[in-house]
């Protein structure tokens, strides 16, 4: 069978370096925010060329943390509204509710699946004070364009950037400004992912920086000092280690997702089945390769017969959720149709090139 991610063989790779980093943490005797955080958010702020990294316990606690943080900031306030595509996974709306504010739902593109900007004006209304923009399965937004319409109408960028470690612009790119946030998760199945939980926030906003790194530490930067309301929210230190261990690879890893899904885009000749839209450039990490297909229940199961695991990312639009009751009632179509429809190939930098053939192989088939 070929796994649809071998977090084994992913992992495997560090093994020694693991070890090594797993005895020094034991020797410091250090166990929480202690040098390896502080290293990871060092390295990682760099690699994502900006100011600042804050160390979380996860993706959705970093979400969590930049609306709360605005909202002490005096620049959010609760009730108000947050633009955010209604295909995203449901932590993105969760987020936003569990900082007391108000989601509205977009519909995506369908070719990118990311939201779709020519969308967002009409559900902009005076309590409209921020986007959320989710980078799904890799693939970053159209950034220019959601940035023109948050300067037009003075709104907050912030961005679910837990699928798109490492993703680029090109020249002339979008870059985080004063006043905009990144929300990453490092959960094990990200394309850089620890052996556990654990997220971070990246900005360039001072004010932001300091209010994040006192709120994740129950609102305290001076031990038994609170200056605001925190939560316990703190990136692992072992966690961190085993980060500073794998994000030298990250960039070689992507690029070897890239060629796995040129492959793919190349290769599989089948009229049942649609490609993901892809341009060529950095802008997409593949974290997912999603296709959409009519019968995806049939395909799943050939592909599964034959020796392929799939999965389904995701099965269940959000405001179809239960959990999200006050949604159930609202029609997305597009978003519909992308639930219904769509199924993840394996994907990952260690797949081989004879597992990566036969894939495209048995798709052919179908």
């Amino acid at each position: 069978m070929i796994k649809f991610y071998d977090l084994h063989k992913i992992n495997q790779r560090y093994e020694t370096a693991f070890h090594e980093k797993m005895e020094q943490f034991l020797q410091r005797g250090w166990y929480i925010l202690g040098e390896e955080v502080n290293v990871f958010e060092e390295n990682f702020a760099s690699f994502c060329q900006s100011k600042y990294c804050i160390g979380v316990g996860n993706g959705l606690d970093a979400l969590v943390l930049i609306f709360k943080a605005y909202i002490e900031l005096g620049k959010l306030q609760k009730g108000d509204e947050v633009i955010v595509p209604a295909n995203t996974y449901i932590a993105s709306i969760l987020a936003i509710l569990q900082a007391d504010l108000v989601p509205v739902l977009v519909e995506p593109k369908l070719e990118t699946y990311n939201l779709n900007p020519d969308l967002i004006a009409e559900k902009i209304t005076s309590k409209t004070k921020a986007i959320l923009v989710v980078h799904l399965y890799g693939q970053l937004a159209e950034m220019d364009k959601i940035e023109a319409i948050a300067k037009q109408h003075n709104l907050l960028i912030v961005e679910d950037a837990a699928q798109s470690h490492g993703a680029e612009l090109g020249v002339g790119s979008w870059e985080l400004g004063v006043g905009n946030a990144k929300a990453y998760s490092f959960y094990p199945s990200k394309n850089l992912g620890c052996l556990g939980d654990g997220g971070a926030v990246v900005t360039n906003d001072d004010d932001l920086n300091k209010i994040i790194r006192a709120m994740r530490n129950y609102g305290s930067v001076q031990k038994y000092v609170n200056d605001c309301i925190g939560i316990n929210s703190r990136l692992d230190e072992l966690q961190a280690a085993f980060l500073n261990a794998k994000l030298p690879d990250l960039a070689l890893d992507n690029q070897k997702r890239r060629q796995i899904a040129n492959r793919y885009l190349s290769e599989i000749k089948n009229n049942k089945i649609v490609l993901p839209f892809y341009d060529g450039s950095a802008n997409h990490v593949f974290h997912l390769f999603v296709i959409r297909t009519e019968n995806r229940n049939e395909l799943q199961e050939y592909l599964n017969e034959n020796g392929i695991q799939t999965l389904i990312h995701y099965p269940i639009p959000p405001h179809q959720q239960k959990a999200l009751a006050a949604f159930n009632a609202l029609s997305f179509p597009i978003t519909e149709k992308i639930h219904r429809e769509v199924l993840s190939l394996p994907m990952s930098p260690v797949l081989t090139e004879a597992e990566v053939k036969y894939i495209i192989q048995v798709i052919n088939r179908y």
